[in-house]
């Protein structure tokens, strides 16, 4: 019994021994709490708290992920280092704490912190050089000769990373400082006759190999601002065009590549769909639609959303009639609606609609939005539209006592457009013998219309009004959520009628209300 308890006892002391821990001596310091920070992409994020004494802090290393981490001290300073799964002891000073930085033990930092000092060093005199040179002309003599000096400093800078990675391939550091570096681009190729074939050549061999000089299967290196420095530019109008189909395909051949069982999915899925979802650009809710789609309300071999971060409780919200969101972009054709007219005999359906252009247009006779814009959408139709085949189709809301309602309000502003809905009776029929209306089974002829035209809210994500969508001549969303007068624009110029009186000048007020809707 005594030699295992003496056993065990041994063993919890070599364990001891080599826990990896994260050291520091920071001189004329006070006795204090201070925390470890690590990166996630861009963000800093509290990692540890510990207490200094005598200027002395420890922490556990084993529950930190690898890559670059901090130690902020009290008044917001800080220094970085780099974790690597190694027990790290270092020693320095304020106020500059990686100059007067001591590594006692870390191999990766006694590369990474003469690194940070060298660079720091040299973005300094480059800095200098170029102020000096944005007060000369470029026909000064001197303008050249700094010229000349910066070039140097950034050869004599490539030549110290180029050393750092051949010297030390098997360290985080090396990867750090090549995902820093950017990649050598070629020269375009010359015809016969010496001159350049392709103009896009550079440009195209710059994207196209953008992520070569980044590990994107090592997660660790994530845990760096610099990543997410690079993911920011790849997606920006200096790469790509600012186009939801071209953001959204580079969007799908970029995140499809990693693994995603890694922080390095994790961050840069997420940072695509909340970027592209906050975007104020009309379309870009397509990028973001197709991201949750694709990567938070699927399942993979699991059974299980790719999106493994997310707590279970969130995707309700997040996946909500997704299904139906995402045939609600530009570019697609949405679900046809066959409705009832005001005579509650007769269908009409919206596909059958012949149009050059087509506003479907999704409004409520007791909304007060909808009381203005509606009217003022006649005037629109009777003045411009009716005579450049523009149609409207407009949906209204027509169940129980909203039924007399929007006969009435049609009635009264003399809405000479197509006016549908799900009328009362309907409605009741609907409720009481829907397969009398639409197919029970797929293929099935003879029924007046669709599952998706009764379920109108649902199919077009009607939750507020009034609600627009601009349809091409195949019926593609072309436009959606803009006022009249955003519309009024987009039609004169779709139709080369640029030069044509405005009826409805812009309007912040209304156009913010109609984004507000989508």
């Amino acid at each position: 019994m005594k030699k295992t308890v003496l056993f065990l006892y041994l063993i919890l002391s070599i364990n001891t021994l080599n826990a990896q821990k994260i050291r520091f001596k920071v001189s004329g310091e006070k006795d204090t709490l201070v925390n470890l920070i690590k990166y996630f992409g861009k963000g800093l994020y509290y990692a540890d708290t510990a207490m200094m004494k005598n200027g002395v802090v420890t922490f556990e290393g084993s529950k930190q992920k690898a890559g670059i981490l901090g130690l902020l001290l009290s008044g917001q300073r800080y220094f970085e280092f780099v974790y690597n799964n190694e027990e790290i002891y270092m020693e320095t000073s304020g106020p500059e704490f990686v100059k007067n930085m001591k590594v006692i033990k870390s191999e990766e930092n006694k590369v990474f912190i003469p690194y940070v000092e060298y660079i720091t060093t040299k973005k300094t005199e480059a800095g200098k050089l170029g102020e000096e040179r944005s007060k000369l002309t470029d026909k000064d003599p001197k303008f050249k000769s700094l010229g000349n000096q910066i070039d140097a400093i950034n050869k004599e800078v490539e030549v110290y990373q180029n050393n750092i990675m051949a010297q030390h391939k098997d360290k985080l550091v090396s990867k750090i400082v090549k995902m820093s570096t950017e990649v050598i681009i070629p020269e375009a190729p010359l015809d016969e006759k010496g001159k350049i074939i392709d103009s896009s050549y550079r440009f195209n061999y710059y994207r196209k190999h953008y992520w070569d000089n980044v590990d994107l299967l090592d997660e660790r290196l994530v845990n760096n601002p610099v990543f997410h420095n690079k993911l920011e530019y790849y997606f920006s109008k200096n790469m790509m065009m600012q186009h939801w189909d071209t953001v959204l395909y580079n969007a799908i051949d970029f995140c499809d590549r990693l693994d995603p069982k890694t922080r390095t999915f994790e961050y840069s899925v997420g940072w695509i769909t909340s970027t592209f979802g906050k975007s104020q650009i009309m379309g870009m809710d397509k990028v973001y639609l197709m991201m949750l789609d694709r990567y938070y309300c699927s399942k993979n071999e699991l059974g299980k959303s790719p999106a493994f971060w997310v707590a279970d409780d969130k995707f309700k919200d997040l996946c909500d009639n997704i299904k139906n969101k995402v045939n609600l972009v530009l570019g697609v054709r949405p679900p046809n609606l066959i409705l009832k007219d005001t005579t509650d005999n007769n269908w009409v359906d919206l596909y059958a609609v012949e149009a050059d252009y087509t506003i479907l247009y999704f409004w409520d006779p007791e909304c007060g939005h909808c009381k203005t814009v509606t009217p003022k959408l006649e005037r629109f139709y009777q003045e411009k539209l009716k005579a450049r085949n523009v149609e409207i189709y407009s949906v209204g809301k027509a169940i129980g006592k909203d039924f007399e309602a929007w006969k009435k309000f049609i009635h009264v502003n003399k809405l000479t457009f197509i006016n549908v809905a799900v009328t009362d009776k309907l409605y009741t029929l609907a409720k009481t013998n829907a397969e009398s209306l639409v197919p029970i089974y797929p293929g099935e002829k003879g029924k007046p219309t669709t599952l998706e035209s009764l379920n109108y809210q649902t199919s077009y994500d009607i939750f507020s009004t009034p609600k627009v969508f601009v349809l091409d001549k195949d019926k593609k969303i072309i436009a959606k959520s803009i006022s009249l007068s955003q519309i009024e624009d987009l039609l004169d110029r779709l139709q080369g009628k640029t030069d044509s009186p405005k009826l409805f000048p812009p309007d912040a007020v209304e156009d913010a209300q109609m984004q507000k809707k989508e």
